[in-house]
């Protein structure tokens, strides 16, 4: 089948170059790694050893959502909060980086330093979000007219390959969880590749039925009784159509959630027919970790960009509110978010 967008001969036959000539590859993803992170990072580790004999290690920076587990049955990977100097170990020994899913170094937090720094004689990123560092890199695949990274991985190993024929089974089990959850389960940001895309990994016979249930069938109690708490007492919509959620601390200690238990809850006001953009805000040590997403003709990024000390795609992005510095205290919170809705609903730029 014809390709659905083009991809640069150029650059696939250098990093097909670049793979070859590779003995040690090391695969790092953004920190708080999602199903699009995880999948793609595991995808390209098995591909890179079953078909290309390199040996590939993977780091993710710190731990992951507990409706991930599947994915990593059997899988060797690095926690790099939990095991520093072994992901340290991994960085220093690869002749090859390949970096998933952020468009810089800072999106791994803990980790940029050593990133870097890390010696490897090429370094390759493949991401689909805004404003990527390519000068960091030796070769740069990027582009936001596509679900996900794993959507984007995908297309350049089948063009590798020659088509999916020759993709591992664990390979596409895991890029179609990786699109699976960036959409939302096709809820968002489809382009017809990625329809084009599910099509093939059903008729490569990856059990898409498997994927639902581990991804959405598999939740804590804990979980759903704090999305009903949060959604019942903690949700407020400012005038305008801004619908807010905030995670305190007070509230963590109540219902004490696995990282990634809270994926997918800042789109469920998006459910109401007067909400144009949703906002989760989690607080963390020094900071809240803010969560956007927006209707069409909203734009979660340029929140997230304006207010948030972040940014993303135009309907989901993310960022940070940090206290002291955009507000004194927690507690501040509530009023600045009054505030940032009235102005970005207004359009006051």
């Amino acid at each position: 089948m014809k390709m659905p967008f083009r991809l640069s001969g150029h650059k696939i036959d250098k990093l097909d170059r670049i793979i070859r000539s590779s003995s040690a590859a090391t695969i790092v993803v953004h920190t708080h790694p999602d199903g699009d992170a995880l999948g793609s990072g595991i995808a390209l580790r098995h591909w890179l050893e079953e078909n290309r004999g390199v040996k590939a290690r993977l780091i993710i920076p710190d731990t992951l959502p507990r409706t991930l587990d599947f994915l990593l049955e059997g899988e060797p990977y690095t926690d790099a909060g939990n095991d520093p100097e072994r992901a340290a170990e991994a960085l220093r020994e690869c002749d090859l980086l390949l970096v998933l899913d952020m468009n810089a170094f800072s999106r791994a937090e803990a980790l940029q330093g050593a990133l870097e720094k890390c010696p490897a004689r090429e370094k390759v990123l493949i991401d689909h979000h805004l404003n990527p560092d390519e000068g960091a890199f030796t070769l740069a695949f990027s582009r936001t007219a596509i679900s996900s990274t794993s959507e984007f991985l995908y297309w350049i190993l089948r063009k590798l390959e020659g088509g999916y024929e020759g993709l591992p089974k664990k390979s596409l089990l895991a890029l179609m969880t990786g699109m699976t959850t960036d959409t939302n389960n096709f809820g968002n940001s489809v382009y017809p590749s990625t329809l084009r895309m599910a099509a093939e990994l059903l008729e490569a016979g990856v059990d898409r039925d498997y994927v639902l249930s581990r991804l959405y069938q598999d939740y804590s109690e804990t979980r759903i009784r704090a999305f009903a708490a949060l959604l019942g007492e903690g949700l407020t919509i400012h005038p305008g159509g801004v619908a807010c959620i905030v995670a305190t601390m007070e509230f963590q200690e109540k219902y004490p959630l696995r990282q990634g238990e809270t994926e997918g809850l800042v789109n469920i006001p998006l459910g109401i027919g007067a909400v144009n953009l949703s906002l989760f805000l989690k607080q963390e040590e020094d900071h809240f970790r803010v969560s956007i997403r927006s209707k069409r003709g909203w734009s979660a990024n340029d929140m997230a960009r304006r207010y948030f000390n972040g940014g993303g795609h135009e309907q989901a992005a993310g960022g940070k509110l940090f206290f002291p510095g955009d507000i004194d205290s927690p507690e501040h919170v509530y009023g600045y978010l009054a505030t940032t809705a009235a102005r970005f609903m207004q359009k006051d730029k």
